[in-house]
């Protein structure tokens, strides 16, 4: 059977390691960096790789940048790597022929999305970047959901490994896809009910709740019939959500969906109130869920054995609509008797100054990649690496 090699299971030494790594960090406005646990997460790969006399040519994205745009440049996560890797070297190089001609002991190639044959696939740019290393390794579990060229190109035309990042979130996201302890309870956050309907088929056949939040939860929560005022709706998507509804029905997982919310006129509003689901008027928005809904949370969690949890429940950058997201992360903090893994971006970005940190059992580089992986078994990246 095909299966990914690791890096701590073959000898790479002396070698040109082309090495693809997630430091996609959350930035302030000013466009520096506002966390840096993705560079943290990556240290364990780099040092293993550094130790074995390696040089490294590394690759990652930083934003969304439409073409170049400075702003995305990879120069503020070059300086920040060189605060933890004071011994060496470090350089960035702006293209590929840039890349070949530096010696320094790890060269950063500049944002990889400002190729534009990064995201549309090229054989051409595969061997491109190829050229760079003698062998790959692919430490960015959060990309490994995306068929970009730095991902599946490379593992075609050199030897190719997987990082220590990598397999710690295979193995730990493994607890859950395979004999997870019961009750199994997810919750599930964000906007949009048609880019999840997948995964939550998949999940109302394998866990036991299934708590739905955020924008999310609206759509649900209008496809029961109730009016939401002026909340975030997908309103294209009702249909499907009383389907999925419906499939409930048929002894499948509990959903659990608000039963009352705190509402205000417009997100940045000081002015709240806690209103019943079926009691909000036509110029209110749902921005967080409401205590009676976060008691029910909170005895589900304390009994369950296994937690997945993808996206904030409320409009948590505005502290008013924080309290349902921070309730639902010390519910699963104290559970000391479950299995935890926490995942996506905007998740991290709520929980990232908050103490307990440690009592979650795996916080994912991926949010993504960690819910297709559930939802699919596998990943483009995942199956690119297989020998």
């Amino acid at each position: 059977m095909k299966k990914i090699t690791y890096i701590d299971e073959v000898e790479i030494k002396n070698k040109t390691v082309l090495l693809r790594v997630d430091f996609n960090v959350s930035l302030n406005t000013d466009y520096t960096i506002s966390n840096d646990a993705r560079i943290r997460q990556s240290l364990p790969t780099i040092n293993y790789l550094l130790k074995n006399n390696n040089r490294l040519v590394i690759i990652s994205h930083l934003g969304r940048p439409k073409g170049i745009d400075k702003k995305f440049s990879l120069k503020v996560v070059a300086d920040k790597l060189k605060e933890y890797l004071p011994g060496f070297k470090i350089s960035l190089a702006e293209n590929v022929e840039e890349a070949k001609q530096k010696k320094e002991k790890i060269v950063i190639l500049e944002n990889i999305r400002f190729f534009p044959k990064e995201k549309d696939f090229s054989t051409i740019f595969a061997k491109q970047l190829s050229s760079l290393g003698d062998v790959y390794v692919n430490d960015a579990f959060g990309v490994c959901h995306r068929s970009d060229t730095s991902v599946i190109g490379p593992p075609v035309f050199i030897p190719s490994y997987g990082g220590l990042l990598l397999k710690k979130e295979l193995v730990m996201i493994s607890k859950i896809t395979h004999n997870p302890k019961k009750p199994i309870v997810a919750i599930i956050g964000g906007a949009k009910v048609s880019t999840k309907v997948g995964l939550i088929n998949k999940l109302i056949k394998i866990v036991d709740y299934l708590i739905i939040g955020g924008g999310l939860a609206n759509t649900f929560v209008n496809a029961q019939g109730h009016e939401i005022g002026t909340s975030f709706c997908e309103y294209e998507a009702v249909q499907q959500a009383r389907k999925l509804l419906s499939l409930v029905k048929k002894g499948r997982a509990l959903i659990v969906l608000p039963v009352d919310a705190v509402v205000a006129k417009s997100k940045n509003d000081k002015e709240h109130e806690v209103k019943k689901i079926d009691n909000i008027s036509p110029e209110e928005s749902i921005f967080d869920i409401g205590p009676e809904t976060k008691a029910q949370i909170g005895g589900i969690l304390a009994k369950a054995k296994t937690i997945i949890w993808n996206g904030p429940v409320g409009y948590f950058e505005n502290p008013a609509f924080k309290e349902g997201t921070d309730f639902i992360y010390y519910s699963i903090a104290q559970n000391t008797d479950a299995v935890s893994i926490v995942g996506g971006g905007d998740t991290l970005a709520a929980i990232s100054k908050k103490e307990y940190l440690d009592k979650i059992t795996h916080i994912s580089t991926g949010g993504g990649a960690m819910l297709e992986l559930i939802e699919k078994g596998t990943l483009p990246g995942i199956e690119a690496l297989k020998k």
